[in-house]
């Protein structure tokens, strides 16, 4: 198995007033042609991970290595072999579309002609050729994010880091990238993804790390990591937000574990019990109490479960990371 991304005991401080542990011994191995999801909530170490691994920040302890290169000693080597999309667009507002692909492929000395072709090659393929001639500063915020993917991918590096490449796209410019992240996958690039949407990493991800606290908390497929929260889960919707304390005092006595909750989806799933048993006695317990609900279902650990679950981070789901993340 050929290896794209290793890391071993990353550690990484911050100063200030009081020192900051952002990494606590990270360790990662991303095999070649895969697609490796990072998980975890804000402030877990995630951006701080990816940067270390661009070359952009420098760990304190620790080794890794990218594209068979080692990232303190080699990082010259390895900056030719990555791209990298941040959590913001770096595109320059003033420039079209073109020109900013085409000044990104200048910088890589790729020439003029071949520069030429992949600029419009990637245009078309992110879907922004009819805006290719307009300044950058009259795109949507996703047509920005796409032009920033297109940049990174200007020199077909074989390791695309994508830092939260989606957040605030709608729908559809979110299943474009989606497409774009597959293609690539397809070509035999490997990609290390960050981000906050949970069903993102997993219809993309091979295999996901979720990291908390500076530290990896657990590893595996999306199906492993499932397996772990449980088998089959009860999983029920308040009709409103201010019954979901009750409801979920409720749903707490039908297992000895702690129920997820979502104040968003306004759900709380546990554990199934006793089959259908166990459906009609909460049912039942649901009505004597008078809790309305929405939506009553049984269905296998989601990911947003998997995520509550490892965390510890009950009622919260993530959230965009900050720049020292």
């Amino acid at each position: 198995m050929d290896i794209a991304i290793q890391a071993e005991g990353l550690r990484k401080r911050y100063g200030g007033k009081e020192i900051k542990n952002a990494l606590n011994g990270v360790d990662l191995i991303v095999p070649a042609g895969t697609v490796f999801g990072l998980l975890g909530p804000n402030g877990a170490g995630k951006t701080t991970t990816v940067r270390i691994l661009a070359t952009l920040l420098t760990a304190d302890e620790g080794e890794a290595s990218v594209a068979g290169f080692d990232v303190r000693r080699q990082s010259k080597e390895v900056r030719r072999r990555i791209g990298l999309t941040g959590q913001y667009a770096a595109v320059d507002e003033r420039l079209t579309g073109r020109e900013n692909l085409r000044l990104i492929g200048t910088l890589y000395h790729l020439g003029k002609t071949a520069t030429r072709a992949r600029a419009d090659e990637l245009l078309e393929l992110l879907d922004l050729t009819d805006a290719a001639n307009r300044a950058v500063k009259t795109y949507s915020g996703g047509m920005r994010r796409r032009l920033d993917l297109a940049a990174s991918l200007i020199a077909e590096p074989p390791v695309l880091f994508l830092d939260e490449p989606t957040t605030g796209l709608d729908l559809t410019s979110r299943l474009t990238l989606w497409d774009v992240i597959r293609t690539q996958v397809g070509r035999g690039v490997t990609v290390l993804l960050t981000t906050q949407y949970l069903e993102e990493a997993d219809q993309l991800a091979d295999r996901i790390a979720v990291i908390d606290d500076g530290a990896v908390v657990a590893e595996g497929t999306p199906d492993q990591l499932k397996d772990r929260v449980g088998d089959d889960r009860m999983r029920v919707t308040a009709a409103k937000v201010e019954d979901l304390g009750q409801l979920t005092k409720v749903l707490g006595r039908f297992t000895s574990d702690q129920p997820l909750v979502d104040e968003e989806q306004r759900t709380v799933s546990v554990p199934m019990t006793d089959g259908i048993g166990g459906i009609a006695s909460v049912a039942a317990e649901l009505a004597a109490a008078g809790i309305p609900v929405s939506d009553f279902q049984v269905s296998r650990p989601s990911m947003d479960e998997v995520f509550l679950s490892l965390t510890n981070k009950a009622a919260t789901r993530p959230v965009n990371e900050g720049a020292a993340a």
